[in-house]
């Protein structure tokens, strides 16, 4: 059984809806070492893993709010804008990713010395 992932954040975000329409739709997120859970009314959530997120882009200011786009390893573009004032949600997601992509790099760099140590092509 694993523990429950660190909760960094949580609050409300906008997020562009991908219909017709395009309506801002406040959602209840929560920003975890392991991604963006995106909560609806409905009692649904969505997750963002970080492991399929590539980046975090197009950030814009415009009347008090960031305008920022989650970029998915789909190529899917997920639009978002929140109040300007505090901490904003684009830089504290960015820097979550960029710290759970170090550190998937990390591991993957131990596996490899540890299984090349394993059949003896490293020298300790």
């Amino acid at each position: 059984m694993s523990l429950p992932a660190k909760v960094m954040r949580d609050g409300l975000l906008e997020k562009r809806s991908s219909g017709l329409l395009q309506l801002w739709k406040k959602k209840r997120c929560v920003l975890t070492e392991e991604g963006l859970r995106l909560h609806n009314c409905k009692g649904g959530a969505k997750e963002l893993r970080f492991e399929r997120m590539v980046t975090v882009d197009c950030v814009e200011y415009k009347r008090g709010l960031v305008y920022f786009t989650v970029v998915m390893a789909t190529g899917k573009e997920i639009d978002f804008r929140c109040p300007q004032d505090g901490a904003a949600w684009n830089a504290e997601i960015a820097l979550a990713l960029v710290r759970y992509k170090n550190l998937q790099a990390v591991q993957t760099g131990r596996n490899r010395h540890l299984s090349s140590a394993h059949l003896g092509g490293a020298n300790s």
